[in-house]
């Protein structure tokens, strides 16, 4: 099932989101994702976006934020749910999500992890770049999706 997400979510989102990056198979050593997140992120941001979450037997497996402009900020799976198709319901249901408001594009900053899924929804990569954190590189695209 998916549903906008409620303030109430805010940790069960962090939760999911910590697992997507520290647990299972990553193209991103075990420093790296450390550096990345190295605790759950608190609920506060989280509870501010606006998330598009999935739910299974009464537990988010999933779940995707977009911003006006059409900014995909976190989209994230949990690992024993990735490769299910998941983020491409979670996908779809944001680009209707953007189609109806008119945004000409989505874009993201896309780890190496999340490069793939986006390219498989149509999105092209406008440049790569890296950003340092906690002494650690991690390379990421600048992806879009032009709606128009």
């Amino acid at each position: 099932m998916l549903r906008w997400a409620a303030p109430a979510d805010a940790p069960e989102l962090a939760q999911v989101f910590f697992a997507a990056v520290r647990e299972g198979p990553s193209p991103y050593s075990q420093a790296q994702r450390r550096a990345w997140l190295p605790e759950p992120p608190t609920g506060e941001r989280l509870a501010r976006l606006e998330t598009l979450v999935a739910e299974s037997d009464g537990r988010i497996t999933g779940f995707m934020t977009v911003e006006p402009g059409g900014y995909i900020d976190l989209a994230f799976v949990l690992p024993e749910h990735q490769g299910t198709g998941l983020f491409r319901k979670l996908y779809d249901c944001i680009e209707q999500w953007a189609r109806g408001r008119q945004e000409p594009r989505l874009w993201i900053h896309a780890s190496l992890m999340a490069q793939p899924a986006f390219r498989a929804m149509g999105f092209l990569v406008i440049h790569h770049e890296t950003v340092v954190r906690d002494g650690q590189s991690l390379a990421r695209a600048e992806m879009e999706k032009r709606l128009k």
